[in-house]
């Protein structure tokens, strides 16, 4: 796969629709071409404190960001040709899917693939586990700031351009 776009999702809370953070790396004929990275108002508008132990984001770091639809006017039409790549597809995927509903966005099902199954099946017992930082190491992508958005989506790029 060489034209894809690696996304990552940060939520405040257990609701998937709580989206706080994307993380864009757009690829195009195997080279990264964009990266975007946004804050984002969650919906419902409250963080837990294993979400923020996670990914250290809290209310003020985002009460005065752009709610999704915001966001994702930008994002769409940068990404609306490219299949979706995320490390553990069926989370993003299925905040991406509750985000659109909750706002009432109209969800152009995406195509996605997941780096998280292509490396159960890559690359098997030769690691220890297939956790995002794991397979990044691997594939020799420093993951300093896991639960970034951005990070963990350039960490997802690096393992698609040499997995899938």
């Amino acid at each position: 796969m060489t034209n894809f776009a690696a996304i990552d999702l940060e939520t405040a809370n257990y609701n998937p629709s709580s989206v706080c953070s994307v993380g864009i790396v757009i690829v195009r004929n195997g080279q990264i071409v964009e990266k975007i990275y946004s804050l984002i108002c969650p919906e419902p508008e409250w963080y837990s404190y294993w979400n923020t132990q996670t990914h250290g984001l809290t209310i003020e770091d985002t009460a005065n960001a752009p709610v999704f639809p915001d966001v994702w006017a930008k994002i769409a039409p940068k990404i609306a040709d490219l299949p979706l790549v995320a490390h553990n597809s069926p989370f993003d995927a299925g905040c991406l899917r509750a985000v659109h509903r909750v706002y009432q966005m109209n969800y152009p099902d995406y195509e996605f693939h997941c780096t998280c199954r292509a490396s159960r099946r890559v690359f098997g017992k030769k690691l220890e586990n297939h956790q995002l930082h794991t397979v990044a190491a691997h594939c020799g992508y420093d993951l300093k700031k896991h639960h970034h958005a951005l990070a963990d989506a350039e960490a997802c790029a690096t393992i698609a351009m040499r997995i899938l």
